[in-house]
């Protein structure tokens, strides 16, 4: 089974720069966006291809948004804020639209209900409960600047809130009989092998020592395994993203914070896990790749 994440950075500019060719060409089974960026009026036809669509749009137009493109229609789909499901050629219609759940869901995450940052489906054709995730970005904190205090204590609360969101996830999948996969963007460089410039990053969002703390608490073979980094480990990256700006896509200078992180089993049937890595940057679909995984289920 062929598992995708991918932070599209808007799904009309990725349209216009190859992204249905990409679908196509990689012919997933599941595919996981983030940054899908646009109200379900604005949609283009056609769009996400001939999938099933559980997304998350958000109410904040033109940011976050979350989708997950699956090859069957699943079984169950979750999210805790407002969300769509679609049936392959169908137009959004917000009439039909579902109602999110936040009943459990940790205090620190009901904020973020309604950004559009995380939809959750069980899969109809494999034993997996899949998610998709686009976390806060957050901002260097910066004592004088009272917003940027905000913004990466939001984050932070964000983290908290999550951590115990997803032992209560794995755990319900774990009594199902169920895998379990969060993907997505984490917007967090996990270690010094995941980012080109660490030296220079360490005070920096998606780098700072508290944050790949909390990545540190999370993981581990009995909950999840990071899977690129377990066919990885001991190479550089692979990168997943690189600034627009500059040459840090010529020159490689990039960072690693997209992710499949599976459950101790689920880890162990990943046969390959590649980085979609443009050809150039006059061909980027977006400022991410798509992390492309494998499974053998």
């Amino acid at each position: 089974m062929r598992i995708a994440s991918f932070n599209i950075n808007g799904i009309r500019a990725a349209l216009k720069r190859g992204f249905s060719d990409w679908m196509e060409n990689r012919d997933c089974d599941v595919i996981g966006l983030q940054e899908v960026r646009c109200r379900p009026a604005d949609l283009p036809e056609g769009a996400f291809g001939n999938h099933h669509v559980s997304w998350a749009p958000g109410s904040l137009a033109g940011r976050n948004g979350v989708a997950l493109l699956t090859r069957t229609a699943p079984t169950e789909v979750r999210s805790w804020g407002t969300h769509l499901v679609m049936t392959p050629g169908e137009s959004p219609d917000l009439d039909k639209a579902r109602t999110g759940n936040t009943d459990g869901l940790p205090s620190e995450l009901l904020p973020f209900a309604e950004e559009g940052r995380y939809v959750e489906t069980d899969l109809a054709d494999a034993p997996v409960t899949v998610a998709c995730l686009y976390l806060p970005k957050g901002a260097t904190p910066d004592p004088n600047n009272e917003k940027s205090m905000a913004k990466q204590g939001r984050k932070m609360a964000f983290l908290a809130g999550f951590r115990n969101h997803l032992t209560a996830r794995q755990q319900v999948c774990a009594a199902q009989g169920r895998h379990f996969l969060v993907m997505g963007d984490f917007n967090i460089a996990h270690e010094n092998a995941d980012l080109k410039n660490w030296k220079s990053n360490q005070r920096n969002e998606g780098f700072l020592p508290e944050e790949r703390e909390w990545f540190d608490t999370i993981l581990s073979p009995d909950t999840l395994v990071d899977v690129v980094r377990a066919k990885h480990p001991d190479v550089d990256g692979p990168y997943s993203w690189w600034s627009w700006r500059g040459k840090a896509f010529v020159n490689d200078a990039g960072w690693r914070i997209d992710y499949h992180l599976a459950s101790p089993e689920l880890a162990k049937k990943a046969v390959t896990a590649e980085i979609d890595r443009d050809p150039s940057y006059q061909e980027r679909t977006s400022d991410h790749a798509a992390v492309v995984v494998d499974y053998d289920l």
